[in-house]
């Protein structure tokens, strides 16, 4: 095995697409390159790299084109929608990185891994539908889509209807022995696009594919639990996590215990919608790490920090 520590790297879906005039395919790639750049300055440093990434926004723009085209072929389901995610996206990281390190004269190989994660069939979400995608739609189009296609639905945040899907808890990466015999072999591995494809076994432990949608960063703590991985990093829109975030009591964090994290939670210093999850999630894989005696930690910054913040100069750190 390698001796140079292992960091999961998850890269949010929204990273890829900056502003409302830049979502072309060509724009999502530009926000890769410049991505990459940060990625290939951790490999230089030494690091081991598992890069995973979220989709949201690009499974919602497969299943619109879904839905105009309805007329004319068959429509995606999600699981398929993902799994179509995880190809464009880990391809656009697998050139864009592999072309930096190239430039660098540095000879890493860089494989994109379509990647399942099996959820159980038992879980509460399949009941409770929560997690919005897809296009936004009038009410009165909702509606119908409702009562034809059983759709459960809900209003999201006054721009109009959205359809929900479960978002069930990932219990296991499928391929996670497959990312670590190439991680064995010096590969930078793309995996977990979207969290996964969700999947549940049945009794004679076959795999079938479910329509839900998996948290990234959930399903990211979870992969580098089962890798061992040393640092989970998980880039967002700002460098460091605050509490009274946006108020005159504003104040940035360094470092946090798990404890002071989730003292924090429990005040509500995280948005739901935002914060919390990635806190949650680096929580998740700390504490599964240090139940083995393998002191992993956490790290929360933007993409442009990360070096700086690998030197403790910014970032959250969030540790033991």
């Amino acid at each position: 095995m390698n001796a140079k520590p292992l960091a999961v790297v998850a890269v949010g879906g929204n990273a890829l697409i900056r502003d409302d005039h830049h979502v072309s395919i060509p724009d999502q790639y530009e926000a890769v390159v410049e991505t990459s750049g940060h990625l290939a300055d951790m490999i230089e440093a030494g690091w081991n790299l598992v890069l995973t990434h979220g989709n949201g926004p690009q499974v919602g723009f497969i299943l619109r084109r879904s839905e105009l085209a309805a007329q004319e072929v068959c429509g995606v389901p999600i699981d398929y929608a993902v799994g179509d995610t995880q190809g464009a996206i880990g391809y656009m990281f697998q050139k864009a990185l592999s072309n930096e390190l190239k430039r660098r004269g540095t000879p890493r190989r860089v494989a994109s891994l379509v990647t399942q994660t099996c959820v159980s069939p038992g879980d509460p979400a399949f009941d409770h539908p929560t997690k919005p995608v897809g296009a936004f739609l009038d009410e009165a189009t909702a509606r119908r889509r409702e009562a034809e296609l059983r759709w459960t639905l809900m209003e999201d945040a006054g721009r109009g209807w959205r359809r929900t899907v479960p978002s069930p808890r990932p219990l296991e990466i499928v391929e996670s022995d497959v990312i670590a015999t190439l991680l064995a072999q010096g590969v930078v591995v793309v995996a977990c696009g979207g969290g996964g494809i969700p999947v549940v076994r049945d009794e004679a432990g076959l795999l079938r594919g479910v329509e839900a949608v998996i948290d990234k960063d959930l399903a990211s703590a979870l992969l580098a639990s089962q890798l061992g991985a040393d640092l989970l990093m998980i880039p967002t829109g700002v460098e460091q996590v605050a509490v009274n975030f946006g108020t005159p009591q504003q104040r940035w964090l360094d470092r946090l215990t798990r404890a002071e994290a989730r003292a924090l939670i429990r005040e509500g210093q995280f948005g739901a919608g935002s914060m919390l999850p990635k806190v949650e999630a680096i929580l998740q894989f700390v504490d599964a790490s240090g139940l083995d005696g393998h002191a992993g930690k956490g790290l929360i910054t933007s993409p442009a920090a990360i070096g700086r913040a690998l030197e403790h100069h910014t970032g959250t750190w969030i540790t033991q």
